[in-house]
């Protein structure tokens, strides 16, 4: 269950940050070149941002019980 919640968090943090990174480029571009580029920028911090959350949003798989106990007569 902790391995889950690891690479959930690896997925989560870089996500945020790079998303951030892009809608604060977009938000501060000055004029000329980055202005052209804005819409990109939105779209691709937008997509970042919504995939970290997503990651967080999705259910947990819990992983089958071992039925190899069960199977096991006692000695």
């Amino acid at each position: 269950m902790s391995l889950n919640r690891t690479a959930r968090g690896i997925v989560l943090v870089p996500s945020l940050l790079l998303g951030g990174a892009f809608l604060a480029a977009a938000a501060w571009g000055g004029d000329g070149a980055a202005a052209e580029n804005r819409p990109l920028a939105l779209g691709i911090g937008a997509v970042l941002m919504g995939a970290g959350l997503l990651t967080q949003l999705l259910p947990v798989a819990t992983p089958p019980e071992s039925t190899a106990e069960a199977d096991d007569p006692e000695p």
